[in-house]
């Protein structure tokens, strides 16, 4: 059971980023359809939780140890190789939403410049791969349970402090701008484009584990604590539409709210969010194309580190909503490739 709790963390810090956390996500692909959003929410929890446990299994069966071999059973020697250049480019997307999402969060919270905080975040981002502190990642990534905790006394907050009714809230929330043209499209998209980034990296790590329950019910695990949280956010949120509606960051403006201590604390765990998320997405993407030892791989660091700010100037909102969505569709052939692959025998153990 100790083992399983360990991978359903892990599944949960690798989708848990900026835009989660922050609840811009959960405002685009469910409270923007008001109250029909909560049952988007439920259904995304179910999805986690099936995909979750067939993908950790997967990796049990596969005994995997390379990201490019799985991706290559999955698909193919023909389809395997798209599915590779899609997925590692769509990693270098998320880190660029991280560093976006750095800018607007020190904007809103201690008012400083969103270029000044997104270079902030792209230089410690920098700094971690060419120091190599993985200790570091360790630390931020335990403030995942600390983000919950917050996360539950804004939702707790936000209900009691309700001063609309549902229906008005619901009505509210409509006028969000929505990531999909419909619920359930947009239940499968966030799934669709969260398992695009973690599948592959979830699969490598159940891939040591003997016991295909212990995987599965790791995979089980991490989907439902991910259907808790976007069912708390997105109640929450719907809640006090009233005010956060418009907002970058929906969650942060809530617990500032409450108390600006609570403001700060938020702020600073998102950030530690960000920061955990654009490391491992960043590092995942440079040295798919130069080796960590190389001679290439430091100024490589530092020259896509500078794009990846360029590229973040797109804005927060703006990225979640076209970087994303656009991964959910790509991301629907991973899903099937990968549950057809499941029952399949193994044809090779290659790493």
């Amino acid at each position: 059971m100790k083992k399983s709790f360990q991978i359903g963390s892990a599944f949960v810090g690798l989708i848990v980023g900026a835009g989660f956390a922050s609840g811009q996500e959960v405002m685009q692909y469910f409270t923007s359809f008001g109250l029909w959003g909560t049952v988007g929410a439920i259904v995304t929890g179910l999805l986690f939780i099936f995909l979750g446990y067939t993908f950790a299994q997967l990796g049990t069966k596969l005994e995997a140890k390379s990201h490019r071999a799985v991706l290559y059973y999955i698909g193919g020697k023909y389809i395997g190789p798209v599915l590779d250049i899609i997925i590692t480019f769509f990693l270098f997307g998320v880190a660029v939403v991280m560093f976006a999402g750095s800018g607007s969060t020190f904007e809103q919270v201690l008012g400083i410049n969103t270029m000044v905080g997104s270079i902030i975040m792209v230089v410690l981002t920098i700094l971690t791969l060419l120091l190599d502190t993985n200790k570091i990642i360790g630390i931020i990534a335990s403030i995942t349970p600390y983000l919950i905790a917050v996360i539950l006394i804004i939702v707790v907050y936000s209900i009691l402090t309700m001063n609309i009714t549902f229906s008005e809230a619901d009505e509210i929330a409509r006028t969000q701008a929505p990531a999909a043209s419909n619920w359930l499209l947009s239940a499968f998209l966030y799934v669709s484009y969260n398992l695009a980034a973690g599948a592959a990296l979830l699969i490598i790590m159940t891939g040591n584990i003997k016991d295909k329950k212990v995987a599965g019910l790791g995979g089980i695990i991490g989907g439902a604590i991910l259907g808790f949280l976007i069912i708390l956010i997105h109640t929450g949120m719907l809640a006090r539409i009233d005010v956060v509606a418009g907002s970058d960051m929906p969650t942060l403006k809530l617990a500032t709210e409450i108390n600006p201590v609570v403001g700060i604390l938020t702020a600073i765990a998102l950030l530690g969010m960000m920061y955990n998320t654009a490391v491992g997405m960043f590092y995942s993407f440079t040295v798919r194309f130069f080796a960590p030892e190389s001679k290439a791989f430091n100024p490589a660091v530092i020259i896509i580190g500078i794009i990846g700010f360029i590229a973040s100037l797109v804005g927060f909102t703006n990225l979640v909503s076209s970087v994303y969505s656009l991964m959910g569709y790509l991301g629907f052939a991973l899903i099937i490739l990968a549950l057809v692959a499941w029952f399949r025998k193994p044809k090779t153990n290659e790493s």
